[in-house]
């Protein structure tokens, strides 16, 4: 799998900023939703091969969101990355069982992003 197009969703404009700037500056395409459901719409929308979700936002979380995208037929193969400030084992283990294939803890540095991609490349 070739990754071009990476969806970053997260409802901090400065958090959001800062994950397409590391993505973006890698030579990535970036999409951004500030939501879970702008998430799902431009999942389904723009097709993106991997996307980094926070979890905790309003209206709708990241783990509802990715639970949308992952039983959805045309979205169910992309990959979602979560970006949290929740690390604990249960965490992990939750995120997992909502379809994440991986967790990113907060504060992350610019290494530990690209390397996500790299893991799906």
């Amino acid at each position: 799998m070739s990754i071009n197009k990476v969806l970053v969703v997260d409802d901090s404009m400065v958090d959001r900023m800062n994950i397409q700037n590391i993505i973006s500056d890698a030579g990535y395409t970036v999409i951004a939703a500030s939501s879970g459901v702008e998430a799902i719409e431009k999942a389904s929308a723009e097709r993106p091969d991997l996307i980094f979700m926070d979890v905790v936002m309003q209206q709708m979380d990241g783990y509802q969101a990715c639970r949308e995208i992952s039983h959805n037929d045309s979205t169910k193969n992309i990959p979602v990355i979560f970006v949290t400030s929740k690390g604990q084992k249960a965490d992990r283990m939750w995120a997992e069982m909502q379809g994440g294939k991986a967790l990113v803890q907060k504060p992350y540095t610019p290494d530990q992003i690209l390397e996500q991609i790299n893991n799906f490349k």
